[in-house]
């Protein structure tokens, strides 16, 4: 591959690698793999990256960037409640299958320290902007329900991931959560 002379996209050429590099998984990366896949020095990578742990981090954000806008186009303008709650957990789980390696590998890398406090930081986020869909639906603990619908859609994805296709059970059981539980105290 062609060395990657603009410094300004070196980082993002390293971050393009490990996308394409991720249907590998964990155990089959090297620095010396994603450098030579990105088409930088070896060097480069420490100058962006502190070591492998930020790189998985920095890939982590990404893919979550990715999935959040994906969501956000799917709810549009649409108010508060059932209807933006599931179009947002659906494209959750189209992004997750959209990107099923980056997926996959990120949850090998969910050892790392650096990853588990990611993901409790954005779970968090994530559960503040639930929590008003589940205060517009009269839900009596809105941002704890938050929470919960998170976990049980990130669990929606881990069952989908291996076939790698939309799931109709998985789909039908998250929204019958929301219908099910539609006004319970």
């Amino acid at each position: 591959m062609a060395r990657v002379r603009d410094p300004e996209g070196k980082r993002a050429a390293l971050l393009a690698a490990g996308l394409r590099l991720a249907g590998q998984g964990l155990q089959g990366w090297s620095i010396s793999t994603i450098t030579a896949e990105a088409g930088v020095a070896k060097g480069t990578f420490y100058v962006h990256f502190a070591g492998r742990a930020e790189y998985l981090l920095a890939l982590h954000q990404l893919f979550h960037e990715r999935i959040i806008s994906g969501m956000g186009e799917a709810v549009g303008d649409q108010p508060p409640g059932r209807s933006a709650l599931l179009a947002g957990a659906l494209a959750y789980l189209d992004g997750c299958l959209n990107e099923r390696a980056v997926k996959s590998l990120l949850l090998e890398a969910r050892i790392e320290p650096l990853i588990q406090a990611e993901i409790a930081a954005r779970n968090e986020m994530t559960a503040v902007l639930t929590e008003p869909h589940f205060a517009a639906m009269g839900w009596r603990e809105p941002r704890t329900c938050a929470r919960l619908f998170i976990a049980l859609v990130a669990e929606a994805a881990l069952l989908e991931l291996p076939a790698g296709v939309p799931d109709p059970r998985v789909r039908r059981a998250v929204a019958e959560f929301l219908d099910r539980t539609v006004g319970r105290t």
